[in-house]
């Protein structure tokens, strides 16, 4: 039993994923590291997007990955925690607002 079922060496492993489809692995790892590259944004402005979507949609490999980019590029692990309580403000409010169409369908059932 002792064993995660998320393994932090799987994501070193990852660049292996191509083996079993090639044509479509490198495609991915080309446009992967093609939205990193520092453009209107900078890496460490990635980084931390990265961080918050990592949070958002519970990826454990990501958060770690993303942690090591964000502490290479100087972030400090507050500016990383407001990083994550930004894409938790999101989450929960898109959760919300969903609210609305329950509200809405309440009434329209409750005629």
């Amino acid at each position: 039993m002792g064993r995660n079922y998320y393994d932090s060496d799987h994501l070193r492993q990852f660049p292996k994923i191509t083996e079993l489809s090639e044509k479509l692995g490198s495609k991915f790892f080309d446009y992967y590291n093609s939205v990193f590259e520092g453009d209107e944004l900078t890496a460490r402005e990635k980084a931390l997007i990265a961080l918050a979507v990592s949070h958002t949609v519970q990826c454990p490999y990501c958060i770690d990955a993303y942690t090591e980019a964000s502490l290479q590029h100087g972030v400090t692990e507050g500016g990383m925690m407001e990083a994550v309580h930004v894409a938790c403000a999101i989450r929960g409010g898109a959760s919300l607002v969903h609210g609305v169409q329950m509200m809405n369908q309440a009434k329209k059932a409750g005629m």
